[in-house]
């Protein structure tokens, strides 16, 4: 992969609403039991506006900004050889059911290491009045072709 992609900032995503359900069905998926993650109620009881994510739900909405850097043309990546490597969550505050999303994809490193690019990104996650939510700091593994 080309280095000169470093320091590359992708324009924002559409904002993404984070829906009860979308919560609900990832908590359930990841094993999550606390009610704050499934139940109105016991989110509200517990201080909060709606549904709480669990922590690694970041992840999907990092991943649709992500996106953009795999699917650009000019960083010829084939999905096909990627394995990803890493993934570090930075909350400044819980998402939850209502929240309005952007996205912004840095790429902050390119390594190459023994025929793979070990490609850094960072997302930078803001609700709808522009205050930060969260950083999800991704490294994926790309094999070249000729790995």
């Amino acid at each position: 992969m080309d280095a000169g992609f470093v320091g590359r900032v992708y324009p924002p995503t559409a904002p993404y609403a984070v829906g009860r359900e979308h919560l609900r069905d990832f908590a359930q998926a990841v094993g999550a039991t606390h009610p704050v993650h499934s139940d109105v109620e016991a989110a509200r009881a517990a201080g909060y506006a709606d549904i709480v994510a669990t922590p690694t739900f970041a992840v999907v909405i990092a991943q649709r900004a992500e996106a953009q850097l795999i699917e650009d043309p000019a960083a010829g990546i084939d999905f096909s050889r990627v394995v990803h490597a890493e993934e570090r969550f930075t909350h400044r505050r819980p998402i939850v059911a209502g929240d309005e999303i952007t996205t912004v994809l840095h790429v902050d490193a390119i390594v190459e290491r023994g025929g793979l690019a070990m490609v850094t990104t960072r997302c930078e996650l803001t609700d709808a009045t522009g205050s930060p939510v969260a950083s999800v700091l991704s490294t994926l593994a790309v094999r070249g072709a000729e790995a």
